[in-house]
């Protein structure tokens, strides 16, 4: 009885909750990585943040994006900051810590607390031993590499696209571009997604960050274009 009592009391927190309903996608490259977001935070249907940063930082090399809930996301980022900066500091000043390092941290956070989180993570970054990665985390805690991942409320509308426009080899300035064309096609769909968007471009040199505004996206329908 308890068990049920605790549940409903859990799903009724939920439901007021800053739910970040969004669009999130990263793409690996020779050299490094390219990880972008949407910048719409909401809580149901209402726009609680317009111009929300997804983009984390949690050490010099490694980037997230987050989707779920945003005091969830937020919180993990974090805790898995503060442990890669401690780890960083036992390796030395010479040594970073691996991007797989970052991305186990995360798993490990969302599977041993999956009935109280919801959160869906992507991991990315650079590092000197296996360059550019990407890792995907979603709901659940399982942790995967993958080329490119997608994730969000968004991402249901850009599978097809993704699967059909990536090609393995792209420069960090096609990734860059086939991020942005893809979230604004998420963007233009999905009503959880909007607002302008952001990219960061990582590689053995550091983060190079993108902004690209609400009236400056590759794609719009003629509805946007107009308003």
């Amino acid at each position: 009885m308890t068990d049920i009592w605790n549940w409903a009391e859990r799903e009724i927190h939920k439901k007021g909750e800053v739910d970040s309903g969004t669009s999130i996608i990263a793409v690996e490259f020779e050299g490094g990585v390219v990880l972008g977001a949407d910048s719409r935070t909401s809580t149901g249907s209402y726009v609680a943040n317009r111009v929300s940063d997804k983009l984390t930082e949690v050490h010099n090399t490694i980037y997230c994006c987050r989707s779920g809930s945003a005091a969830d996301t937020q919180a993990i980022s974090d805790i898995v900051r503060y442990q890669l900066a401690s780890h960083g500091v036992s390796l030395g000043e010479k040594r970073n810590p691996q991007v797989k390092t970052a991305a186990t941290l995360f798993r490990k956070f969302c599977y041993d607390y999956k009935d109280q989180l919801m959160a869906g993570i992507i991991v990315a970054g650079w590092d000197e031993y296996n360059g550019g990665q990407v890792y995907s985390v979603p709901i659940g805690g399982t942790m995967v590499r993958q080329p490119y991942a997608i994730g969000g409320s968004g991402s249901t509308f850009i599978y097809a696209y993704c699967d059909a426009t990536y090609k393995p080899g792209m420069t960090g300035e096609e990734c860059r571009a086939f991020v942005k064309k893809a979230l604004s096609l998420a963007m233009s769909r999905d009503g959880s997604s909007g607002g302008v968007i952001r990219t960061v471009m990582i590689t053995k040199d550091g983060p190079d960050r993108d902004f690209t505004p609400g009236n400056k996206l590759p794609y719009m329908t003629e509805n946007e274009k107009f308003a």
